[in-house]
């Protein structure tokens, strides 16, 4: 089944695949491509539109990512965000600069006049608050051109042909900071490109069984089952698509949190899928022990959880494949592209150089986490599984800072199991995307009985999201956070001390490590 297409044009900021995101919102598929795709692969999609993506070069610095300026010229519509919009107004015979100290460089939320004559806002309010990041501005807009939104520090905030479809914005519309964004690139995906709005998750279904089917043909697939949203929709999928072709191996790490193996197990228990359970606790503690380093952590985790699906597949006997459920948060946080790497996740960044598979299959990896969820419910799972919150892969070990042990996986347990229960008990759950705790690396002196002691922090973490590419620390009720408190202290053995974490995300990741 065939759609129309918007290419997305990747020339590297960290937070692009939002756009990808948003305009699959919209109803519209969308293809993410690097700015160094050749001219006759992106002619061949066809696409009924482009967006140049921002990035962290200037435009007139040398071998700053460019594009062919022929594609200007095949009268396929264009929106360039921030990077993306001083590259078209360069190669169009504008002139972007370095922006002083004191004027047109922005950075976080500003409030903007918009033209509401220009299709890009047509709709909206003329006056409203967008995210800006950026340290050039143009300084002259090409001819032809006029100006469609300005703010107090950068005239020039929005440009416009519309004759050609050609739009820049420099602020990102993408994020959910900017006030009607994804109603801006609506209006650019159905007012400009003509858009019909062909793509759903239905179809996306469709076309991942087919492309499954067609993979693995009689083959045997090994699905590495975390009991988490993902992997569980990456289960129904394969089941789906190859049946009792599919084995899902559970690897019980001891990194788990308070009866998780023993849930998960019962979870899937009752399901048409061949399910094994692997206890490989003692390995990874070993192979742990006395690490600090989270990247190091995180690699040890995705080398040995590889090791023991290749022991698990030699057993069952003729596996060829490995089936994950990587999400695109994993993947852009992991570093893709031109994007600068986070961190790594055992799935993407952790895996070793070579694993005895003949290939690794990922079917969720272009999908964001409310997609792999709507995902789920187009394949039937229940919605409490399927509205589950996210666990990490290397689990509880990355929400320890500084080595783990057996002593201070004990401890975290049961502090992070009494803040999930008090969050339960007071009706909680549904409004806070992901919550949990973190052992800090911190000691400090407290009172307990008249008498001093010399324990550990627990910090307790709760963010709400829509995509986990931007959250925002959720506002817990103060009597909440009290009785947490009181119970983790009274309760947990060796922990003193309990911290609320009041970050979003930027600057902040969800995780700790």
């Amino acid at each position: 089944m065939s759609h129309q297409t918007v290419i997305v044009l990747d020339f590297g900021g960290q937070y692009n695949q939002l756009i990808a995101r948003r305009v699959r919102e919209c109803g519209v598929y969308c293809e993410m491509l690097p700015w160094t795709t050749p001219l006759d692969t992106l002619r061949a999609k066809q696409p009924i539109g482009f967006i140049f993506t921002g990035g962290p070069a200037s435009v007139y610095e040398k071998n700053a990512p460019n594009i062919d300026p022929a594609l200007l010229d095949w009268g396929v519509p264009i929106l360039g965000i921030c990077y993306g919009c001083q590259l078209l107004s360069q190669l169009l015979g504008g002139r972007v600069v370095p922006a002083a100290e004191d004027t047109a460089r922005e950075y976080g939320k500003t409030e903007t006049d918009f033209d509401p004559s220009c299709k890009l806002f047509s709709g909206l309010p003329d006056r409203g608050i967008v995210w800006m990041s950026h340290g050039d501005y143009m300084e002259q807009i090409p001819e032809g051109f006029t100006v469609a939104a300005r703010s107090a520090a950068c005239p020039t905030a929005a440009i416009c042909h519309e004759a050609r479809g050609f739009y820049g914005v420099q602020f990102h519309p993408e994020v959910a900071h900017t006030q009607g964004g994804t109603d801006m690139i609506r209006n650019f995906l159905y007012q400009v490109c003509g858009a019909a709005g062909d793509w759903t998750m239905g179809d996306y279904k469709t076309t991942a069984i087919q492309s499954l089917r067609e993979k693995v043909g009689t083959g045997r697939v090994l699905l590495a089952l975390s009991g988490g949203v993902d992997s569980a929709v990456a289960a129904a999928l394969l089941s789906e698509a190859v049946g009792k072709q599919l084995v899902c191996v559970f690897v019980d790490h001891g990194l788990l949190r308070l009866h998780e193996a023993e849930e998960v197990e019962a979870a899937f228990a009752g399901r048409e899928l061949q399910f094994v359970r692997v206890n490989a606790q003692r390995r990874f503690l070993m192979w742990l022990d006395g690490v600090k380093d989270p990247e190091e952590k995180r690699k040890i985790i995705g080398k040995e959880f590889i090791r023991v699906f290749e022991a698990e597949a030699k057993r069952i006997g003729a596996v060829e494949y490995l089936a994950q459920g990587t999400i695109y948060p994993d993947v852009i946080e992991s570093g893709t592209g031109q994007a600068a790497a986070i961190k790594s996740h055992h799935n993407v960044g952790g895996l070793p150089d070579h694993v005895e598979f003949q290939e690794i299959l990922e079917p969720l990896r272009m999908l964001f986490k409310d997609e792999v969820r709507a995902l789920g419910r187009e394949l039937g799972l229940p919605e409490e599984l399927v509205s589950r919150q996210p666990f990490p892969g290397p689990g509880l070990a990355i929400r320890i800072l500084g080595p783990v042990t057996k002593n201070k996986l004990d401890i975290l347990r049961l502090a992070d199991f009494i803040f999930r229960e008090e969050i339960a008990r007071a009706g909680l759950e549904r409004s806070m995307d992901q919550y949990f705790a973190v052992l800090t690396n911190l000691r400090s002196v407290g009172v307990m009985g008249d008498g001093r002691t010399y324990d550990y922090a627990i910090a307790l973490r709760s963010v709400t999201t829509s995509d986990f590419m931007t959250a925002a620390w959720t506002r817990i009720p103060y009597e909440v956070l009290d009785r947490i408190s009181v119970r983790i202290v009274n309760e947990v053995p060796h922990v003193n001390r309990v911290l609320y974490d009041i970050t979003s995300k930027p600057p902040a990741t969800i995780e700790y490590e």
